[in-house]
């Protein structure tokens, strides 16, 4: 499965997967079940972790549509995990034109640890 994820309500997080070849379609795919899913509420927080991605396969179009569909409030805390160089480009274009909407809570880290600690603070040990 390209795409998955997991609502921890408790945690109010939402925590996403992505493995093998990610596409676009994969990623409305994912935002549509998202969506969908009863237990998603927009204010929670997200960690995207795309480090088992083996290749994306994404315009600069595509990244920019993602960009314009925001699921999350402009005040939730969402950190992209990306540990290529070319993951790492993707999610900060993503991050920028998300700032360029009004959100300011997406942030790009290499590793789950430090993504873990800046979404879930002193809440990420448990």
């Amino acid at each position: 499965m390209p795409a998955s994820y997991k609502i921890d309500r408790e945690r109010r997080l939402v925590f996403s997967a992505a493995s093998g070849v990610f596409s676009v379609a994969d990623a409305l795919s994912h935002h549509e079940k998202l969506s969908n899913d009863p237990d998603f509420d927009p204010s929670f927080s997200q960690i995207a972790d795309f480090t088992q991605v083996t290749r994306f396969e994404l315009s600069a179009d595509d990244i920019q549509l993602l960009a314009q569909n925001g699921l999350f409030s402009a005040n939730s805390r969402r950190a992209l995990v990306a540990s290529s160089e070319v993951a790492f480009g993707l999610a900060r274009m993503y991050g920028t034109l998300r700032e360029l909407s009004g959100e300011s809570g997406v942030h790009v880290f290499h590793t789950l640890d430090e993504a873990m600690q800046w979404v879930l603070g002193d809440n990420a040990a448990s």
